[in-house]
């Protein structure tokens, strides 16, 4: 008989992340939002005003995508907790992690997947917004049934302001600008797109590859104490993100939006919360939650291209309802 090795045992040594002190500088911060926009825009040349019409006439998808989101991430997160039983303060970096709106890149991600991307573009702009009490609910609910009397466990404030500036900044400009340059100059737009979304590209890669090289040391320490919790916590995000809305016969184009949605979240607005004194108090070691919402931050990315590349190389099967 084999004896079996139990799954905590992986993770010894987690301790060892609350003490670390990770480098994410105002100015990297303002970098990675810049480039952002720059992708939204290329995102948008690609998008015509009729694909938000069939999404708001057939908001199905959007609430379905919502749900997967903040009700079944957060789920899902909590079940993995109570089975790989890290760390509180990892524990914890998950949870909040999987409280946070999908991520910007999200966008970017579906479009090279052929998914449904003005679907992506409205859920990752509703999620920013609804992430306003949805955040801070979820954070209080399933942090609160793992550890009620943690010290970590503390109400969050996110600032409306900062959410107005991801929505209206980094969403809504520069979609409404690509949208505006595709509809009336289309044959510049033939021409740049090209070049705009490889750009895209390189200008991303390479601020992953900064935001990695400024952490090196803390990363080559202890990245071989997460690396698996955040492989399997975000393949599992994937995983229900695209079995939700196909067990409910959805698109095939949207399934792999929802999951895209799903799987990709906002950690860098999990680490802001978490670098922000006044609602963490700088006395306590956070390091764990920290590092969970970098990594985080930095695999999503790997593994929105893997998928993307993947299925951007099938042809899309609807399913055709009775």
């Amino acid at each position: 008989m084999i004896n079996s090795i139990p799954l905590y045992t992986l993770f010894k040594g987690l301790e060892q992340l609350d003490s670390v002190r990770l480098n994410f500088s105002p100015q990297g911060i303002t970098l990675m939002n810049i480039i952002i926009a720059f992708i939204m825009f290329g995102v948008a040349l690609g998008i015509k005003p009729s694909h938000f019409k069939d999404v708001f006439l057939n908001p199905r998808a959007v609430i379905v995508g919502l749900i997967s989101q903040y009700v079944l991430l957060p789920a899902m997160t909590f079940g993995l907790v109570w089975i790989l039983k890290p760390t509180p303060t990892v524990a914890l970096g998950m949870i909040l992690v999987a409280a946070c709106p999908g991520g910007n890149i999200s966008n970017f991600i579906s479009s090279m997947a052929k998914a449904n991307v003005a679907l992506s573009v409205s859920l990752t702009a509703i999620s920013t917004v609804v992430c306003l009490f949805m955040t801070p609910l979820n954070f209080a609910i399933w942090g609160g049934l793992y550890a009620k009397n943690s010290p970590l466990l503390v109400p969050l404030e996110i600032d409306p302001m900062q959410m107005f500036y991801t929505v209206v900044i980094l969403l809504g400009i520069p979609v409404a600008l690509g949208m505006f340059i595709s509809s009336k100059f289309p044959n510049f737009t033939l021409k740049i797109i090209k070049y705009v979304k490889y750009a895209s590209i390189f200008a991303f890669v390479g601020f992953i590859i900064g935001s990695f090289a400024a952490n090196f040391t803390h990363f080559i320490n202890y990245i071989n104490l997460i690396f698996l919790i955040v492989l399997i916590h975000n393949a599992s995000a994937l995983f229900v993100g695209y079995m939700f809305p196909w067990a409910l016969r959805l698109k095939q184009n949207d399934c792999r939006t929802i999951s895209i949605e799903t799987g990709i979240q906002n950690s860098g607005l999990g680490l802001a919360l978490i670098f922000n004194p006044k609602i963490f108090p700088p006395e306590l070691e956070l390091g764990g939650m920290a590092f969970i919402a970098a990594w985080w931050g930095i695999w999503h990315v790997i593994s929105g291209f893997i998928i993307a590349t993947l299925w951007s190389k099938r042809r899309l099967r609807d399913i055709k309802l009775d």
